[in-house]
C-alpha cells in the first residue's frame, strides 16, 4: 500500500504484528547493527529502536527484511510500475497489450514531481551529531548513513527531471571529517552522480547535493533501482509510492518534503578525504580511499522523525530482498532491453557483481555442430549494459538447449554449463579493464579483469557425483572436497605471491590433467580451507568468485595460448586463496554478540524472535 511517510509505514507494520519495539538503550556503535543482523537471520519483524544512545531520534531497521514484508509495503503499485518500466524499454507494448498500457498510465499519473513551498521535513533543524551514526562492523571507519537517497542535478541541464537519486555510502563521522560540518561521499565510477560531478568540475563549480533519509519507503527503493536512461528516479519514486514526489528548494538545493531528514551541502572541486573502511556487501571491508567531501550547510527533520537503516555484509542481507524486488519489476523487460537474452541472474551469494548468469538464444545457423556464436554477441551486449558491466564472471548458456532451466537454481545452472562447455574454446577474457570499486580481488582499485564462459550444444561429459578416493596431488596440497557434481575444492598452502602461485597451480594442473577422473571434474577451486568452503554451495560461490581475479587466478590442465586465445584441455582451476592485498572478511564483535543474546532471553524484547 502507498505510504505518505515512514511513520505511517511503521504504524502499519506494528498494527499487523510485523514490528518489535526495543526500549532498552542501545549504542549505534555495533549494538544496533548486531541486533538487526540477528533478527534478519531469524526472518523476524521490523525493529523500532526507541532509545538510541547519543541521539534524540528513534531508529528503525529490517523494514525490507523479508520478501513478504517488502511486498506488503510496496504493493499494489509494483505491478503498475513494472508496466511503466516495460513501456520505457518497449513503448509499442502499449499497442500490443492495452491492459499494460492502462496500468502504466495509472502509475504515470503519480510520476511527475510536485514543487511545494512547505513540507513536513522543514519542521525542525539539528546537527549531524544529533543523528544516529550507525556503525555496523568493528573495523568501520566511523558511523554511516545506510539508507541514504543522494540527490544531485545535471549542472549543464538543471531541473528536477534531469536529476539523479542514488544510494551512495555516506560517512557521518570519523577519519579527518570536521565534526558537524563534513561528511564523506562515496560513489562508484559508473554512478549517475559521477557524471554530474564531472560536469561541475568542468564548469569549475561546486556541486549542490542533498541527502534524504526516510520518507515513503518507495523512495528508498527508487534510489537503488537501475532505471533506463531518461527515466529519473524521482519520477519512479512517485509512481512506486502512488503519490507524486514532493520537493522544495532551499537556495541551490532540492529538498524532499516527505523525507524524515534532509542534509544539504556542496562538493567543492578538488576536495577529497579518506573515506572508510566500511563493511560492504561482498562480505569484506572496502578500505579507506580518497573520495569527495560534502561540506554540510544544513540538516532538516520532520516532527516525529524516524531514522531508517540497514546492515550490509556477506549475503544474504536485507539488500538481497531489494535485489529480488528489482528483479520482480524488471524481469519482463529483459528480453526487450537486450534482444535474444531470455534471463539474467546476478548471484547474490557471490556478492552480486562478481558472478552473473545469463540465458540467451543461440540462433546462428547453419552449422553441423552447435557451439557458442550468437551467445558471444549477447555477452558483449550484457557487459555493455548499465550496472551489468560490473560483472567479473559472466556465465552464459544457450536457452535453446534447455528452455526450462531455472537460472535462479545456481547449482543446476553450473551443472548444465559444465556438462557442455569446452574450455579449449569457450573462455573469453577481458584483461586490464575496469572493475567494481568494492572488489579487492585485484591489486589495483577499479582495475582488474573479466571472463565470459559460454556453453551451447549437447552434453560433452557426465559429471562425477562422488568424491574420488585415491588422488595424486603435489605435496603442498591436501584436503579434497566435492562441492557439487563436477565441482571440487582442494586445500592449498597459504598464498605468497603470484610467481610462487603460478608454479604451485601449474604443477597441480599438470598432475590433475593426467588423471582420467578429472575429465568428469571440470571445475577445481583451490582454497585456504576446503572444509568451510564445501559447507554449502553458497559459501563455495562466495569464496570462488569473490576471491579471484580471472586474468591472474585462472589456470587449467593442458593450458595453451593460440593466436592470443587462452584455453585448456583438462579441468579449469581457479585460485581462490586469500591474497595479501585482499580486504579482510567481516567478523562480528563477540562481546556485542553476547549482549544481543541477553536481549533474546526470557523477558527480553527479542525473546521468541532470535
Amino acid at each position: 500500500m502507498g505510504f505518505k511517510s515512514l511513520g505511517a509505514c511503521v504504524e502499519f507494520l506494528e498494527k499487523n504484528g510485523d514490528l518489535v519495539r526495543i526500549n532498552t538503550p542501545l549504542d549505534p556503535k555495533l549494538e544496533m547493527a548486531a541486533v538487526h543482523n540477528r533478527v534478519f537471520e531469524a526472518k523476524g519483524p521490523a525493529i523500532l529502536f526507541e532509545r538510541v544512545k547519543g541521539s534524540k531520534f528513534p531508529a528503525v531497521s529490517n523494514l525490507f527484511g523479508t520478501h513478504r514484508r517488502a511486498l506488503s509495503i510496496l504493493e499494489p503499485e509494483l505491478e503498475r510500475v513494472s508496466c511503466l518500466v516495460g513501456l520505457k524499454f518497449d513503448p509499442l507494448q502499449a499497442l500490443y497489450a492495452p491492459a499494460s498500457g492502462f496500468k502504466a498510465l495509472s502509475a504515470l499519473c503519480h510520476s511527475l514531481p510536485w514543487q511545494q513551498k512547505k513540507g513536513p521535513v522543514l519542521a525542525g533543524q539539528c546537527t549531524l551529531s544529533d543523528l544516529p551514526a550507525i556503525r555496523c562492523w568493528p573495523g568501520d571507519g566511523g558511523g554511516f548513513i545506510l539508507l541514504p537517497q543522494v540527490f544531485s542535478m545535471d549542472p549543464d541541464k538543471p531541473g528536477i527531471l534531469n536529476s539523479n537519486l542514488g544510494m551512495y555510502r555516506i560517512q557521518l563521522d570519523g577519519n579527518d571529517y570536521v565534526k558537524d560540518r563534513e561528511v564523506g561521499l562515496h560513489y562508484q565510477i559508473h554512478r549517475g552522480i559521477g557524471n554530474h560531478h564531472t560536469r561541475a568540475l568542468k564548469r569549475r563549480e561546486s556541486l549542490p547535493v542533498s541527502i534524504f533519509v526516510g520518507g515513503p519507503p518507495a523512495h528508498t527503493l527508487a534510489a537503488v533501482m537501475p532505471l533506463p536512461e531518461g527515466l529519473p528516479e524521482v519520477a519512479f519514486a512517485g509512481a512506486l509510492a502512488g503519490r507524486r514526489f514532493r520537493y522544495g528548494k532551499r537556495g541551490r538545493h532540492i529538498v524532499s518534503m516527505d523525507a524524515d531528514f534532509c542534509i544539504t551541502g556542496r562538493v567543492t572541486p578538488g576536495r577529497t578525504k579518506k573515506e572508510g573502511p566500511f563493511g560492504d556487501h561482498l562480505g569484506y571491508y572496502s578500505l579507506a580511499h580518497d573520495f569527495p567531501v560534502l561540506e554540510v550547510t544544513g540538516v532538516f527533520h520532520r516532527k516525529g522523525a524516524i531514522w531508517p537503516f540497514t546492515v550490509v555484509g556477506r549475503p544474504p542481507r536485507e539488500d538481497s530482498v531489494f535485489g529480488k524486488i528489482i528483479h520482480d519489476i524488471t524481469a519482463d523487460a529483459v528480453p526487450s532491453t537486450i534482444p535474444g537474452v531470455t534471463a539474467i541472474h546476478a548471484v547474490d551469494a557471490a556478492g552480486v557483481h562478481p558472478l552473473l548468469l545469463a540465458k540467451a538464444m543461440e540462433r546462428y545457423v547453419p552449422y553441423e555442430t552447435r557451439q557458442p556464436r550468437e551467445l558471444l554477441t549477447h555477452a558483449g551486449a550484457i557487459l555493455g549494459f548499465g550496472q551489468l558491466s560490473l560483472a567479473k564472471y559472466l556465465i552464459i548458456c544457450a536457452h535453446n538447449d534447455r528452455p526450462d532451466l531455472d537460472i535462479n537454481d545456481t547449482m543446476e545452472f553450473f551443472m548444465h554449463v559444465l556438462e557442455r562447455i569446452d574450455f579449449k574454446r569457450d573462455l573469453h577474457f577481458h584483461t586490464t579493464t575496469t572493475m567494481d570499486t568494492l572488489d579487492y580481488s585485484s591489486p589495483e582499485l577499479n582495475s582488474g579483469s573479466k571472463v565470459v564462459w559460454a556453453a551451447a550444444g549437447t552434453k560433452k561429459r557426465e559429471l562425477l557425483r562422488y568424491c574420488p578416493g585415491e588422488l595424486k596431488l603435489p605435496r603442498v596440497f591436501s584436503m579434497v572436497k566435492l562441492v557439487a557434481p563436477g565441482m571440487m575444492v582442494i586445500q592449498g598452502p597459504a598464498f605468497k605471491d603470484y610467481k610462487k602461485a603460478e608454479k604451485e597451480i601449474n604443477d597441480l594442473a599438470g598432475i590433475l590433467n593426467r588423471q582420467e577422473v578429472f575429465s568428469r571434474l571440470p571445475l577445481v577451486v583451490v582454497v585456504d580451507d576446503a572444509v568451510k568452503t564445501a559447507e554449502d554451495f553458497d559459501t563455495f560461490l562466495w569464496v570462488a568468485f569473490s576471491r579471484s581475479n580471472p586474468s591472474h587466478d585462472i589456470y587449467g590442465g593442458g593450458s595453451f595460448t593460440a593466436f592470443k586465445h587462452w584455453g585448456c584441455e583438462g579441468p579449469l582451476i581457479i585460485d581462490a586463496r586469500i591474497k595479501p592485498f585482499h580486504a579482510p572478511a567481516l567478523e562480528p564483535d563477540s562481546e556485542v554478540e553476547k549482549k544481543v543474546d541477553d536481549l533474546g532471553k526470557k523477558g527480553g524484547p527479542l525473546y521468541g524472535i532470535i
